[in-house]
């Protein structure tokens, strides 16, 4: 195999090959081909069209917004199913106790969380195009629930017993938690509705602005607001929960406030748990290969703390808080509280499209893997349905789990199927053995949030990453990052957004510019300060910058030009041309008048004027007598330099003010006699600048060339033309 790629290889360098045509511009190269014509289609018919239904394409839209249809009638059972089985079985063990767990984070009872990890899942099966994403309760997005959760139905609202003087032992925890039940239903509400507009406007697009160092950033501080806010269920304490920003400072000192207070039956159960789920997440990685399935150490230590809590009486006994009431069988649906819409809006959008981003990543990276195709508008409606539908049913918003993904991928799962089993292990859990989990610590879901929490912090390591890589990135991670941890993740991720927005701005109002020179003996134009081996070709200027042309760089475009032009051949440090040439005209009038009788009463005079030179020679004192305006203006032209080509490669697009700089240049250089041309515009900026009136009597399409060889070649023959006219004369 390496023979052959060394074989390959070699062919590749010995190959050569040799191109004989014309030298193109775009006149002639436009005057050689034939536009196809196409019809302009009225708006009348452009409706009609999108409107007129066949069955082969009402057929293709039901398969498209239900792909159960699909893929379904075509499942391989004797292939899949038995991988399917087990894959469902080990999601579904982990479904159970993260789903307990995060609904902690989500500021509900534990049996929310079961909801949140059945009805979205089950419904994900015949909406999703993802064959290998877990979808139910995560992490973050449901911190994010919590804190919302939190901030409208915050203590103090809730009604104190009138002889305690605790106020944390004596609030009335039923109404407390109600009230925030109808929050995070109403979240999911509003942000399944957004999902579902997004979907069916086909707004997918709009994950590509959570570009990856900004969600890992975002991430990372997720984690410290999850981490922050289990501490006080470790160490069994009893602390108000805080939203908003600040909130993890706040966090961290009502913790330390109450440290005395610390239970340690709690605090030792706890941490039995997080060592135990630690060794077995440890396990799993190392003998990944040997296992046939992981080993479900979260499930084995919910049962675990479930049989050591009832056995030891633990929430009498030494006061250690448990899950408590967990109802037997579903709950009829219900109509969320519409009245809490306006106070949440914002934060809708915020969930919204973090979950989608989060769940199309994921989905991404396995469709990479396996060779299959996502629709990711698809995949914004399939969302928008799990979480408008189960909001119905008492779930909070949802999204795609990382863990539990690569659990369902690794073992063995090859379809939706899969996440379908895991959701109807959850529902048994609920109709039939959810009162068993009564006795489980609260110590025990803080332990399984924190260890799941581990592969969050290694994104830590990513500053070194981006260090070596890219330091833009790395800023909008670190912001990204301290904003969400100090501004609260809603107002952090907007902050990181509009930052990201901006980085873009100031790349490309930064670009960098280059002169080009020719590889010799090629086609091929290369940095002339990065390689010795290209040279520049006499009396030619190739110019390039790496930025589109528009009026946030259009002034930068220009300066950058004449300095990287006159940078060894001064021609035109400023200024306009015809100045240039004013002065060129009143130095040789000077110079017949040195040849005059009167030359001495002329010096005087010019001298006097402080304009002109001496004898037909400059006098050192005017040089520097001159103005700074005008010494940047201009210099002494040299000769050598006859044709500037503008390398526009790397321009996506020109604006109006982009249009008039590059004619501005082109009127500037030409008053000096330097032809400037452009090279490999591509067709969209070629109809731009046409529709700008860019092209007109002093400037055609003869100035615009298919490459730049092309451009070079043009630019000799002008010039040899150029000087054998003037050893005619």
């Amino acid at each position: 195999m390496e023979h052959l790629q060394e074989h390959e290889a070699s062919l590749e360098q010995t190959q050569r090959y040799c191109v004989q045509r014309p030298i193109y511009n775009e006149e002639l190269l436009q005057g050689q081909l034939h536009r196809r014509e196409r019809t302009p289609q009225t708006l009348r018919q452009k409706i009609a069209h999108s409107c007129r239904c066949s069955s082969k394409k009402a057929k293709s839209h039901l398969y498209s917004c239900i792909p159960i249809l699909k893929w379904l009638p075509r499942y391989p059972v004797k292939e899949y199913l038995l991988g399917d089985i087990i894959s469902g079985i080990s999601t579904g063990v982990m479904q159970l106790p993260q789903g307990l767990a995060y609904a902690l984070l989500a500021a509900v009872p534990p049996v929310f969380g079961l909801y949140s990890s059945f009805y979205p899942v089950f419904l994900y099966t015949f909406f999703g195009t993802s064959k290998h994403i877990s979808i139910g309760t995560f992490a973050v997005i449901s911190m994010m629930v919590g804190g919302v959760a939190v901030r409208e139905v915050p203590d103090e609202m809730i009604p104190v017993g009138y002889n305690s003087t605790n106020v944390t032992d004596s609030l009335d925890f039923d109404a407390r938690d109600t009230k925030r039940v109808q929050v995070a239903v109403t979240l999911a509400f509003l942000s399944g509705i957004i999902q579902l507009c997004l979907g069916l406007l086909r707004f997918g697009f709009v994950a590509i602005y959570l570009t990856e160092p900004l969600v890992r950033g975002f991430t990372t501080a997720a984690a410290v607001h999850v981490f922050t806010s289990q501490l006080k269920y470790l160490l069994g304490i009893k602390t108000s929960r805080y939203s908003g920003p600040l909130s993890v400072v706040y966090s961290i000192a009502a913790v330390l406030s109450k440290i005395t207070t610390t239970n340690i039956a709690a605090l030792i159960v706890g941490l039995t748990c997080i060592v135990l789920l630690l060794i077995g997440k440890e396990i799993n990685l190392r003998f990944k290969k040997k296992l046939p399935v992981p080993i479900p150490m979260e499930i084995i230590v919910v049962i675990i703390g479930t049989g050591v809590s009832a056995g030891m009486n633990l929430s009498e006994s030494y006061r250690v808080d448990v899950v408590g009431n967990i109802p037997q069988g579903l709950r009829a649906p219900a109509v969320p509280d519409i009245q809490l819409i306006p106070a949440i809006f914002v934060d809708a959008i915020a969930i919204a499209i973090v979950g989608f981003s989060m769940a199309v990543s994921m989905a991404k990276i396995f469709a990479l893997k396996h060779g299959y195709a996502i629709d990711g508008n698809q995949e914004l409606i399939a969302l928008g349905i799990c979480n408008f539908v189960g909001s119905f049913f008492q779930s909070f918003s949802i999204t795609c789990s990382m863990s539990r993904s690569l659990v369902q991928e690794s073992t063995g799962g090859k379809t939706q199927i899969a996440g379908a089993l895991s959701s109807i292990m959850v529902l048994l859990v609920i109709v039939a053995i959810g009162y068993l989990f009564e006795p489980l610590p609260q110590t025990v879901l803080a332990a399984i949030v924190m260890v799941n929490l581990k592969g969050m912090f290694k994104q830590f390591g990513d500053i070194a990453h981006f260090w070596r890589t890219s330091k833009i990135e790395l800023a909008i991670w670190v912001v990204a990052f301290v904003a969400s941890l100090f501004l609260g993740l809603d107002y952090g991720l907007l902050t990181a957004v509009a930052f990201a927005m901006i980085t873009v701005i100031y790349r490309t109002q930064s670009p960098q510019y280059r002169i080009l020179g020719q590889i010799p003996d090629t086609d091929i134009y290369c940095d002339v300060e990065e390689y010795e081996e290209v040279k520049e070709y006499p009396g030619i200027k190739i110019f390039q910058a790496n930025a589109s042309l528009y009026f946030a760089n259009s002034e930068s475009y220009t300066s950058a030009l004449k300095k990287k032009v006159s940078k060894e051949n001064s021609l035109i440090m400023g200024g306009r041309g015809s100045t240039l040439k004013k002065w060129w005209l009143s130095l040789s009038f000077i110079y017949l008048l040195s040849q005059s009788n009167d030359v001495e009463a002329s010096v005087k005079h010019e001298i006097a004027n402080d304009e002109l030179p001496v004898n037909g020679r400059f006098a050192e004192a005017s040089v520097q007598d001159m103005s700074p305006d005008e010494q940047e203006r201009f210099v002494e032209p040299k000769p050598n330099i006859h044709s500037l080509i503008l390398d526009f490669t790397p321009v996506n697009f020109v604006d109006s003010v982009g249009a008039k700089t590059l004619k501005s240049i082109i009127k500037e250089y030409k008053e000096v006699g330097v032809r400037v041309c452009i090279a490999s515009c591509s067709a969209p900026v070629m109809n731009e600048l046409t529709r700008l009136s860019f092209f007109d009597n002093t400037v055609t399409r003869e100035w615009l060339f298919h490459s730049i060889h092309d451009a070079v070649l043009a630019c000799q023959v002008k010039a040899r033309s150029g000087s054998q006219a003037d050893s005619d004369l």
